[in-house]
């Protein structure tokens, strides 16, 4: 007889089973890089746990013209933002002159308004050079995650970290080769949804993020 994997009670108690298994990276002077919003939660018991600065990496997709949830493309924030676009998905659309930069210029506007939102327009962390850890809730198909990861290359980073507690291993394996170390807790076969495996999976909110990223102040 098989047995469904456990749930997590939510994803605080998500972040915490993640931190366990991260202790090894207690002297490495990490960075935790959450992606909002619900992996902000998951982040910030990774970040008290590792005594570790939380920060935020916000991602927008730059969609295809007329079909903006067809992603060609990525918006990372951080001190040097960073443009990552889908080259086989640019030449399936081919997009008309000056849309893709108009689009990246967009998405990029709205990544620091939200920035403004949550960080008072404090500028992002460096990552160059860093171990950085980063964090979401779960993973369904993976590309703004993938695109995060290889944005994050892009910046320097000295060693990258995914850290999530649910996903498909397919996608899983797709990720291994933008990041140093993929840490996944439950790897469900079939994968249906990332909010079947949290008892509590309620939306976090703006104002959450606000204080969860007050709380992790505390013990920095």
């Amino acid at each position: 007889m098989t047995h469904p994997p456990r749930k997590f009670v939510d994803r605080r108690d998500a972040g915490r089973q993640l931190a366990d298994v991260l202790t090894k990276y207690n002297h490495s002077d990490p960075l935790i890089l959450a992606l909002p919003r619900g992996g902000v939660p998951v982040a910030v018991e990774i970040a008290k746990a590792l005594r570790a600065p939380l920060e935020l990496l916000l991602v927008r997709k730059i969609g295809a013209p007329r079909y903006p949830e067809f992603g060609i493309g990525a918006v990372v924030d951080g001190s040097d933002p960073q443009f990552v676009y889908n080259e086989e998905a640019m030449r399936a659309v081919d997009p008309p002159a000056g849309y893709v930069e108009a689009e990246s210029q967009r998405q990029l506007a709205e990544i620091e308004r939200r920035r403004e939102i949550y960080r008072g327009g404090r500028p992002p962390t460096p990552t160059e050079g860093r171990t950085v850890i980063v964090v979401d809730d779960g993973i369904a198909t993976g590309g703004t995650v993938k695109a995060a990861l290889k944005a994050l290359r892009k910046t320097g980073a000295g060693r990258i970290i995914l850290a999530v507690p649910v996903a498909p291993s397919g996608v899983l394996k797709e990720l291994e080769a933008e990041a140093d170390e993929v840490i996944c807790l439950q790897i469900p076969d079939p994968f249906r949804a990332v909010g079947l495996h949290y008892i509590d999976f309620d939306q976090t909110s703006d104002e959450e993020v606000i204080r969860l990223l007050g709380e992790a102040e505390a013990w920095i």
